[in-house]
Formats: C-alpha cells, structure tokens, sequence
C-alpha cells in the first residue's frame, strides 16, 4: 500500500462524508449536555453497585472511577466522560415510541451496566499494557497492585451481569446476552492486540479486526442494547450495533492518533506514549505498510532492541506522518462515520430522532484525550 493509495483513499473517505452532510460539525454543548445527564443518571446506579462488594474491592473502583482518593477520602477526580452510558439512552432515546419526552429511566440499569463493564476493561487494560497514569492520576493497579486491580475488575464484570439480571424490563435478557457475547469479544481483541506485539509483521486488516473487537464492538452493544430497550426490534438493534462499531473504529483511529500526538497536559501521558512501547497503531500500520522510506525508517526504529530515547520516539512520529499514516488515519476515521450513519438510517428511519445521537458521534471523531 504506497503513499498515493493512502491519499487517494483519504480523499474519497472526505468527500463520501460531504455527501451525507458531515460537513457542518454539530453543538458541543448539546453532547457535554447529553453526557452530564448520562452521568447524572447513571451515578447512582453505579455507586449502588459498588457498595455491594467486599469494602477492599469497592475501595480500588471507588478509586478508579474517581469518586475516592486511595485512602478512601473523597476526591473530584475526572471519572471519564460517559460516552457509552450516554449512548445506551440516546438510542433508547431515537428507538422509543413517539411522544416519550427525557432520557427512559428504564435504561438506566442498562447504561449502567455497559459502564461497568467498560470500567472493568480499564482495569484490566491497564494492567496488561502496564499504563501508570489514567485520568492525570495513577492507575489502580499502581496504588493497589495488579493484583488487585485485576480482581476488582472481574467483580465489576459480574455487577454488569447482575444489574441486567435484576431488572425486569422485557429487553434485560437479551441485552445480558449481547453484553456477555460483547465481552467474549473484548477480550479476543484485547488478546490479538498484545499477540501483535510480539509479531514483526502485522496487516492493515487484522489491525482493523482488532480494533473492532476491542473498541467498536462495546460501543455497538451499548447502541443496540439501548434500542432494545427502547422497543426496536432486531433489525433495528443490529443496525444500531453496527452504528456504534463504525463509531467505535472512528474512536480508535482518533485515539491512536492521540497516542502519538496528544499533548501529554491534556492526555495525561507522556509525547509520544504508544511509540515509546512499539505499539502497532492503525497508523503505525499502515506506515509501516506504505512502502516508503518513511515507512523503512520506522521499521528500523521499532526494531531496535532497547528503550527508544526521546530523539528516537520524534523521529518515529515523523516518519508515521511522512509514510502517510497520520492523514490515513485521519481520512479512515471520516469514512468510518459516514459508515455510521448510513447504518443509523436503517436504524432509525426520522432524521430529527437521531439528532443525539450524531452528537455523540461528532464527539466521539473530534475528541482531544
């Protein structure tokens, strides 16, 4: 794959999204405003379910969510933007029935759920890519040991399932078995992620399975689950699933994007984090794929056999950037939401539903950390 493919594909991926009108970005106040009532909502929910574990375990999530200091103190931390909670009732929300005014608080268990789980990947994420810093403060398993950390995930793992387990809303079963189906799926992404690690060679496409295993396929579940809950049928929660992978894979490409480029005040993580440890990014990728010198160069830098120095990590970010893969990434990421609202169409046919919706969405594409 050569540098003028990369750009050729970059400029279809624009002018496909011009087409569906993604020219005219939408209100950042409407998506801050639908995430505090997401959060606002599902809080308690949360703190309900983590009162119910053994205090040493509800002492680390307390932590990690960043209602408490590790002393068990309280604390204002930042406890994460609530992106997937806020998802579950904007599409229980569009998939409702005309009329029904404000956020369903019969989705609530079922947006709490979905953040329980995400919170329970972070944990273990954490621990496997060894991250000391989350949220511009250490992470669990940092303060509490891997250990720990680990089994307070699984524990949030099981209050997923037996939020959805003690509700009673006729969607609870079926979104449990999209929920515990979604995990699976987790998890094999998570793995195929760290066995790239250990490969010399890895293909733009297993990259991008990858990716829509470990981050699209939640963001789906959390879509399709609040349209189950809001009275879809099946084919109306696939298509919401599918919605929320293609946000999901826009979602990674920003992210790995961010792990190269981010400044470190705002992500909380030093320049160039993902370099530092040689991860295979999506546009890490499709550098070393390019066929370029830029690309050459990068596969030298990765092979070195020691801790890159911090000259070393800005000659990689460059050489991403010149191979083409900072603009693929860019450009794969416009494609990607247009992808996403095509499926959102078969989902919800009435525009003036789904307005929450793409809010999210934009946020989603356009976020900094």
């Amino acid at each position: 794959m050569g540098t003028d493919t990369l750009n050729r594909g970059e400029n279809h991926r624009e002018e496909r999204a011009v087409g569906l009108g993604r020219v005219a970005p939408r209100d950042d106040d409407q998506a801050a405003e639908l995430l505090a009532r997401a959060r606002s909502a599902v809080d308690p929910a949360l703190r309900a379910a983590v009162d119910t574990m053994p205090e040493s375990m509800a002492r680390i999530a307390a932590y990690h969510f960043g209602w408490r200091e590790a002393d068990g103190s309280p604390a204002g931390a930042d406890s994460g933007k609530a992106i997937r909670p806020a998802l579950v009732l904007a599409a229980a929300q569009a998939c409702a029935s005309a009329g029904t005014a404000g956020l369903p608080a019969t989705a609530v268990p079922a947006a709490a759920a979905v953040e329980l789980v995400h919170n329970f990947t972070l944990l273990h994420d954490d621990v496997i890519d060894r991250d000391e810093t989350r949220r511009h403060r250490p992470t669990a398993w940092r303060v509490f040991g891997a250990t720990e950390a680990i089994l307070a995930g699984d524990a949030l793992h099981s209050l997923a399932l037996r939020t959805l387990a003690g509700d009673d809303h006729p969607a609870a079963g079926p979104a449990m078995r999209r929920l515990a189906d979604c995990v699976v799926e987790l998890c094999g992404g998570q793995q195929a992620d760290c066995a790239f690690e250990q490969r010399s060679a890895v293909s733009l496409e297993e990259c991008l399975a990858m990716a829509e295993a470990k981050t699209g396929a939640l963001l789906g579940s959390a879509c399709a689950i609040g349209a189950l809950y809001g009275g879809a049928d099946q084919r109306a929660a696939d298509a919401m699933d599918a919605f929320g992978r293609q946000i999901g894979l826009a979602f990674q490409l920003i992210d790995d994007l961010i792990g190269i480029w981010g400044d470190p005040a705002v992500t909380g993580k030093p320049a160039g984090a993902d370099l530092l440890v040689r991860k295979k990014s999506l546009p890490v990728v499709a550098a070393l794929g390019s066929g370029t010198p830029a690309g050459a160069e990068l596969a030298e830098i990765y092979a070195l056999d020691r801790p890159l120095t911090p000259a070393e990590v800005r000659r990689a970010a460059a050489a991403v950037d010149r191979a083409g893969g900072r603009a693929w990434a860019q450009g794969a990421s416009c494609e990607r939401m247009a992808a996403a609202i095509e499926h959102l169409a078969l989902a919800v046919p009435e525009p003036s539903a789904t307005d929450d919706l793409l809010a999210l969405a934009e946020l989603v594409t356009r976020r900094n950390r």
